[in-house]
């Protein structure tokens, strides 16, 4: 079995974690990242734009990744799972499954000839499923690393990417590895998972495809989406009036989630803006109970949105059905106007879901997590990255919803508890070994 000795490890490659790595890597310790997906990336990559600022999500994610992928202090272990941790006098040895990609990854150029000779047409994962891919690929364009990854359960095993390999790195025999990782912390980066993608049943998404998510919009709004342009998916006509339902996966007692996710107003006034650039003509309407923003130039976002035509509209969504057009009618209460009920026709309605712990680490890290499903953190105010268990820090949406500011700025924390906790654990370890020598 292989082994690694670092002295952190990092669990995930979203932003959180590239950006906890790169610290801890620029600060001299060796760190290993391991990401169970076949790129690093997280739900960054696939977003449009950040805000407030509107800058591309892509032209700050890529060089982060790339970054992570040439540093010298940093092992980058995409398609790998933390399967058991255990400690030991020297810190924790993490057990780790590497998966079969079933590409000999030291060979692969990227050259992606395989994915265009495969026959097998199958639902891209990374556009959630809405656009398509092979059975063979590079997971999306500006994956890092760009190796190619088969679906073997999928695969009909007809040969024609192994033909095609100009390196000849296709193998059809590769088992799962086993790994063992030494580290002296460990730094959690399992980021997020949004709230059920129907989000309430009575808004009717699982029959009507012009009921979406806030993710998919973003990959509709993303230079790289699987349309090109904004349409609906249900009939890929252009839509002339868009509705956001806010609060459509957070502060819900029905659906278990009773807290604000923080980011869903500020995420809606940001597509809502990007739509009236990239459909003028399009009227946008957002349904809300409260407006929370919150950070650092996020209420002029709000005015701005206001003054471009948007239109807010204080009320309660609580159904959404469908019209002989296949149109979302939305049965609305305004509570600005009596708590009148009215019903709403639109061509495309998004649902604002919120944010869910995507991992839970309890039994394998032993850490405990709070009421709202996140990792636990005993002093918020004071350390806000340290768990209960010493040695093992959290970054990112692992303790709890914010947006990529508040992530990126928790994992530079992540990496300076991790790094003090590195350095007194070796001050120890020295102190230790003169005693000893001592008394030898």
């Amino acid at each position: 079995m292989r082994k690694i000795k670092v002295d952190a490890l990092v669990v995930g490659g979203g932003i959180s974690g590239m950006q906890t790595a790169l610290d801890l890597a620029d600060q001299g310790y060796q760190v290993a990242l391991v990401e169970k997906e076949a790129s690093i990336g997280g739900k960054m990559i696939a977003l449009s734009k950040v805000f407030p600022t509107l800058d591309c999500c892509s032209c700050i994610t890529t060089p982060k990744m790339s970054a992570v992928a040439h540093h010298a202090n940093i092992q980058l272990l995409t398609y790998h799972e933390v399967q058991g941790v255990r400690e030991t006098e020297g810190g924790f040895t993490a057990e780790i499954l590497k998966k079969p990609r079933y590409v000999i990854e030291e060979s692969c150029t990227g050259c992606r000839q395989c994915e265009y000779v495969c026959p097998i047409n199958l639902p891209s994962a990374f556009d959630l499923d809405y656009g398509a891919t092979r059975a063979i690929c590079v997971p999306f364009s500006t994956a890092v690393p760009q190796y190619a990854v088969m679906d073997i359960e999928n695969c009909i095993l007809c040969g024609k990417c192994q033909k095609a390999c100009p390196a000849d790195c296709i193998d059809f025999t590769q088992k799962p590895e086993n790994l063992e990782i030494e580290a002296d912390a460990i730094i959690l980066a399992t980021g997020f998972e949004t709230t059920s993608r129907f989000a309430k049943k009575e808004y009717g998404a699982e029959k009507n495809h012009n009921v979406i998510n806030a993710m998919f919009m973003e990959r509709l709004l993303a230079p790289t989406g699987p349309y090109g342009r904004v349409i609906r998916p249900g009939d890929g006509k252009e839509p002339d009036s868009i509705a956001y339902i806010q609060c459509a996966g957070s502060r819900d007692a029905s659906l278990g989630v009773e807290y604000c996710s923080r980011v869903c107003c500020m995420y809606a006034i940001k597509q809502a803006m990007l739509l009236a650039g990239s459909l003028p003509l399009a009227d946008i309407t957002i349904y809300y109970m409260d407006i929370r923003t919150f950070g650092k130039g996020y209420e002029q976002f709000f005015q701005t949105a206001k003054a471009m035509g948007i239109e807010f509209i204080k009320g309660k969504v609580a159904s959404i059905r469908e019209d002989e057009n296949h149109n979302p009618v939305l049965r609305v209460e305004l509570i600005d106007e009596g708590s009148q009920v009215v019903e709403k026709t639109h061509d495309l309605a998004v649902l604002s879901v919120g944010l869910l712990p995507s991992y839970n680490p309890e039994e394998l890290y032993q850490v405990s997590l709070g009421d709202d499903g996140f990792i636990n953190i005993p002093q918020t105010n004071s350390f806000p990255c340290v768990t209960e268990r010493s040695g093992v820090f959290v970054a990112g949406t692992s303790a709890g919803p914010m947006d990529i500011v508040d992530s990126i700025i928790m994992s530079g924390s992540a990496a300076s508890e991790a790094a003090a906790y590195i350095e007194n654990k070796k001050k120890s370890l020295t102190s230790t070994e003169e005693r000893e020598n001592v008394y030898a």
